[in-house]
């Protein structure tokens, strides 16, 4: 009994510990965040997204890269953005962009899991756009796009108003007042997935042994670094299954990645697990609700295909210029805050 209190004890105080390491990075984060989507409007960005394709995907990326991280949030504004006249491609391209390279993203990996996973990010970020963007031309889904975009336009009504120029709202008390109306609505997002997956990641810590991810991902183990291709592959499949059972969205579940690289999986698994917070099945759900499940499906399959393919890349270059990151430079269980 005693042992099972202490157990709790260590969950709880490992999930504060994640709390107090992260809240300045939200913080900061988020009011970046809140003023960008204030003073930066989506009508102007819609202007320029839905022309010329290799334009397109350069704005997209700009825009989501300055845009927030929460996974529902990219979601909704991904599908104002493509309702409104962005081409597919850049508004998938929106999408990878605000959920992969944004700013409190980066910081938030750099504080639990080091700079290789910071660099990995965000490199895998452009990755990923590329796949999507090369599947998209090669498949060329015109008859998919153009249902899904018509099943957006039943019944929604533009709320966009752009008459401002940005100048002005800087200095308009009212602009002022919606940014701090946005930051609260940006914490009001996220705070049940961050609160949620700290305090798995602290239970986890506390409770789950070392074996079991030894099962679960093969041949992992602390200060295992040596992995067959198969084996990072069944790292990279299982990383998103993980996610899948414990949805927790793009910013909770970084302590949870820290997690997994402390016990031993792969770098390219745990990459895996990171970008898989727009393949589970509550993003699946929320995309068929927006553009019917053909659709849904067919981003679910882009977005699958092109994590894989930006998880082995990012494993095998960095460790070709020898920078793969060491599971020893992440202790959770032994951390102190």
């Amino acid at each position: 009994m005693n042992n099972f209190l202490k157990q709790w004890g260590e969950a709880a105080y490992t999930t504060v510990g994640f709390f107090w390491m992260a809240l300045w990075a939200f913080a900061l984060g988020y009011v970046i965040s809140s003023m960008i989507q204030i003073f930066v409007t989506e009508k102007r960005m819609q202007e320029t997204m839905g022309g010329k394709e290799s334009k397109g995907v350069l704005l997209g990326t700009f825009f989501g890269f300055i845009s927030s991280s929460c996974s529902f949030a990219a979601l909704a504004s991904t599908k104002s953005l493509f309702k409104k006249g962005a081409s597919f491609v850049s508004s998938i391209a929106f999408l990878l962009a605000s959920t992969n390279l944004v700013i409190e993203l980066g910081i938030i990996i750099s504080i639990f899991l080091g700079w290789q996973f910071v660099v990995g990010e965000y490199v895998a970020g452009v990755i990923l756009i590329l796949i999507c963007w090369i599947l998209i031309r090669l498949i060329n889904p015109k008859k998919l796009i153009e249902n899904a975009r018509n099943n957006l336009k039943e019944g929604e009504e533009d709320e966009m108003d752009d008459s401002k120029p940005w100048k002005k709202k800087l200095k308009s008390e009212e602009s002022w007042a919606k940014v701090s109306k946005q930051y609260a609505m940006e914490w009001k997002m996220v705070w049940k997935d961050v609160t949620v997956g700290f305090t798995i990641a602290g239970i986890v810590a506390a409770f789950v042994p070392d074996s079991f991810f030894q099962t679960l991902f093969i041949n992992s183990g602390q200060g295992n670094t040596d992995f067959s291709f198969l084996e990072i592959m069944e790292h990279i499949i299982v990383g998103p299954i993980a996610a899948f059972l414990t949805f927790i969205g793009s910013m909770g579940n970084i302590p949870l990645a820290a997690l997994l690289f402390g016990k031993g999986v792969s770098f390219a698994g745990v990459m895996a697990f990171i970008f898989s917070d727009l393949v589970v099945f509550p993003i699946l759900r929320i995309n068929a609700k927006y553009y019917g499940w053909k659709m849904s499906l067919f981003i679910l399959f882009l977005l699958f295909t092109a994590l894989v393919g930006a998880s082995l890349a990012l494993h095998y270059t960095f460790d070709l210029f020898s920078i793969l990151p060491d599971p020893s430079q992440v202790s959770i269980s032994d951390s102190e805050y």
